[in-house]
C-alpha cells in the first residue's frame, strides 16, 4: 500500500510499504477513505525527529471501511464504516472507565512514562503505524472505532478522530460561565473548531491569530478577531479593553510548542534538531524547552480567577513558568490529550442532525495522498490559505 512516511526533519515521502495484517484476535483492518493532516503532525515534521525512525508511517485522523476482522471481534463486520480515534484505548481499563481514554492503562507506553499509545506519533507513544495510508490496522475493534452511518460524506464524520473531541474538550476544560467569554489563541484547525463549539454553546468568542486568512475565516462566523501581527505588544490591552478591563473568563491555547515570538526556545529546538538522535532525545527528555509565547499570552490575558485550557501540544521538560503571576491571579490550568471516546456521545448529534459546526465546509484542501509532502510544507509555512487538509487515499 501507499503511506506517508517520515524520513527526516522536514522530509516526508509517500512510499510503498507492506499492507497491515491482523495481529491480535481483536484487531480489524480498515481501508482508509479519508485521513487528515493535523497541526501536531507538524511537531513531527519539525521538532520531534529524535523520537522517530525513517519509514515511520504518519497520521492519526483516519476513517474508512472495515475490510477484515479478527476472530474475536463481535460488533464490527466487513463493510462497516468507522472513524478511528487518534489515541489507542482499550475502553475497559480503570482509566477508560473514568473517561480518561488518553491515559489508557492497557496501552500506556511505560518505557517512556507516557500515556496511551497514539497512531503515527513517535516512540514516546508506541511507534504505532499511522493512518495517512491506504489501509490501517486497528486494535480493540469492538471498543475503539466509532461506527458512523452510511450516506453523509466523510467530511461530516472524519473530525471525530481528533479535531472535534480535542476542541470539545478544550472548551469543556475552559468552562466559561453562561454568558461569559473565551479567547482562543491560534485559529488553526483546533482553534477554529473551538470558536465554533464555544459560539454554539452561547459563549462570547474572541479569536487571536497573526494570519490574515485565518482571522477572516473566523470573523465570517461571528468571532471577534484580534490580529497579533498588527497589535503586537498592545494585544493584551486591546482584549482587556474589549472585556470590561478584566480580560476574558477563559483562554484556550490552541498553539502549543511552536508559538511565534520565542527566539531563544526556537534556537534551542533548532540546535537539538542537528544533534545525533540518541543525544537529542536524552536532552529533550531532561532539558527540553518549548516556545511559550502563546502560553505566556494566555496567562496575561485571562482575568483573575479565570481558567486556561491547553489543547496545543507541549513537550518541554524544563519550561520556565511564571508561577508568581499564576498564583497571584488565581489561575486554574487544565490540559491534556483529548479523551476521544469520552466525547463521542456529546458530538454525534451535532453531526447527524444538521451541521451547526460547519464540518462539511471545514477543510480548505482535499488532496490525493501523493501530494502529502507539499501539503506538509504548505501547512507549516501557512501558504495557500492552508488550514485543514484531508487526504483521499
Amino acid at each position: 500500500m501507499k503511506a506517508v512516511t517520515w524520513q527526516g526533519r522536514r522530509d516526508v515521502r509517500v512510499v510503498t510499504v507492506p499492507d497491515p495484517q491482523i495481529v491480535d484476535p481483536t484487531d480489524a483492518v480498515i481501508e482508509v477513505t479519508t485521513t487528515g493532516l493535523c497541526g501536531s503532525d507538524l511537531h513531527l515534521y519539525e521538532v520531534l525527529g529524535p523520537f522517530l525512525d525513517p519509514g515511520d508511517i504518519l497520521g492519526h485522523e483516519p476513517m474508512g471501511v472495515v475490510t477484515e476482522i479478527g476472530p474475536d471481534v463481535k460488533t464490527l463486520k466487513p463493510g462497516d464504516r468507522v472513524v478511528v480515534p487518534f489515541n489507542i484505548s482499550c475502553g475497559t481499563c480503570f482509566m477508560c472507565a473514568r473517561g480518561l481514554h488518553s491515559q489508557c492503562e492497557t496501552t500506556q507506553v511505560r518505557e517512556h512514562g507516557t500515556g496511551a499509545s497514539l497512531f503515527g506519533y513517535t516512540k514516546l507513544y508506541g511507534q504505532v503505524p499511522g493512518g495517512q495510508a491506504e489501509y490501517l490496522r486497528v486494535p480493540f475493534a469492538d471498543t475503539l472505532p466509532i461506527p458512523v452511518p452510511d450516506g453523509p460524506v466523510d467530511d461530516r464524520f472524519v473530525y471525530l478522530s481528533d479535531v472535534l473531541p480535542t476542541a470539545w474538550q478544550a472548551v469543556a476544560y475552559a468552562d466559561p460561565p453562561p454568558g461569559g467569554s473565551v479567547a482562543v489563541l491560534g485559529l488553526g484547525p483546533i482553534g477554529d473548531m473551538c470558536t465554533r463549539i464555544a459560539a454554539h454553546q452561547g459563549v462570547r468568542v474572541i479569536g487571536v491569530d497573526l494570519v490574515s486568512g485565518r482571522l477572516a475565516r473566523a470573523a465570517e462566523r461571528g468571532v471577534e478577531v484580534f490580529d497579533l501581527a498588527r497589535l503586537g505588544d498592545g494585544l493584551a490591552d486591546a482584549v482587556r479593553e474589549a472585556t470590561g478591563g478584566r480580560g476574558p473568563d477563559a483562554v484556550i491555547d490552541a498553539v502549543g510548542m511552536e508559538a511565534h515570538g520565542s527566539a531563544l526556545a526556537k534556537a534551542a529546538q533548532t540546535a537539538t534538531g542537528i544533534l545525533p538522535d540518541a543525544l537529542a532525545a536524552a536532552l529533550m527528555k531532561k532539558a527540553g524547552v518549548d516556545r511559550l509565547g502563546a502560553l505566556y499570552l494566555a496567562i496575561d490575558l485571562v482575568r483573575r480567577g479565570g481558567t486556561i485550557s491547553l489543547s496545543g501540544v507541549y513537550g518541554g521538560t524544563a519550561d520556565p513558568m511564571p508561577l508568581l503571576t499564576m498564583f497571584d491571579k488565581q489561575i486554574q490550568l487544565r490540559m491534556g490529550q483529548a479523551n476521544v471516546r469520552r466525547w463521542v456521545d456529546d458530538l454525534m448529534p451535532l453531526l447527524t442532525d444538521g451541521d451547526p459546526l460547519g464540518v462539511e465546509g471545514f477543510a480548505t484542501h482535499h488532496l490525493p495522498l501523493d501530494e502529502a509532502p507539499d501539503a506538509y510544507a504548505n501547512f507549516q509555512k501557512k501558504r495557500e490559505n492552508t488550514v485543514k487538509v484531508l487526504f483521499r487515499p
